[in-house]
């Protein structure tokens, strides 16, 4: 992604991406060889947490005390001391504060803050080390940025999904693709039994024109290897056929 399409993607203005660049709260992506910078999702996931950080009223001090891996205070601390100081204020930031309390009553975990939709879904999910595994929780909380009843209700159709234990298994041979070529043998397969593990109920709530390979479905695709990303595009496309069929029946 170039710095139009991961600002347009997160929500914000590409001059917000250059000033977080320029004070050093979000790091400079690698650059092509043409020049242009290349930001991934892990960029798009930091940069919407500093967006979602910021409409809570926190400071873009107090954003890098919370993103800091070893020093600066607990995110609990500083939303609390905030909520403290709102109370404090007039009827003007009441919309703040309610913003606020259903973030207070969210898990606060590494990744947040997260919306509660979301946070319960994490919360049911058995613990892994998948790194296949990892990547998704960073398209879900990408997802979560957008903020609407959209996220909301995917997040919830997902539950039962998130609570299969044989899901784990599917991460971990996906895992196995990571330097596979695309002509490999067990790419069709698990591409397959990913999309066939997928619920109706999730179809019936995904936002209209997705899955895809495009729009936030090509940026997804492009954060995979190759052979990953040959079987996420075959599960985005077997899901299309069943929306597809779905509406048509």
């Amino acid at each position: 992604m170039r710095i139009g399409e991961i600002a347009a993607l997160v929500g914000v203005t590409s001059r917000a991406v250059r000033h977080y660049h320029h004070i050093g709260l979000l790091p400079e992506p690698a650059r092509q060889a043409n020049g242009y910078r290349a930001y991934t999702v892990r960029d798009a996931v930091l940069l919407a947490r500093i967006r979602r950080l910021t409409e809570i009223g926190l400071s873009l001090d107090e954003v890098r005390d919370v993103l800091a891996d070893d020093a600066g205070r607990e995110l609990g601390e500083v939303l609390t001391e905030l909520d403290a100081d709102l109370a404090r204020q007039e009827r003007a930031i009441q919309e703040r504060r309610q913003v606020l309390a259903v973030l207070l009553e969210a898990p606060l975990t590494s990744d947040g803050p997260l919306s509660p939709a979301l946070a319960a879904l994490l919360e049911h999910a058995p613990a892994t080390t998948s790194p296949a595994a990892a990547k998704d929780r960073e398209h879900l909380a990408l997802l979560d940025a957008a903020g609407d009843e959209a996220g909301a209700a995917v997040f919830a159709a997902l539950r039962p999904l998130a609570e299969d234990p044989g899901v784990l298994a599917l991460y971990e041979r996906l895992d196995e693709l990571e330097e596979a070529g695309v002509d490999d043998p067990r790419i069709a397969p698990l591409a397959a039994e990913l999309a066939a593990a997928v619920p109706d109920e999730v179809l019936a709530v995904i936002p209209e024109g997705e899955p895809s390979a495009a729009g936030f479905g090509r940026v997804l695709l492009d954060d995979y290897p190759p052979a990953q990303r040959a079987v996420v595009r075959r599960v985005m496309e077997e899901l299309a056929e069943r929306v597809r069929r779905r509406e048509t029946s």
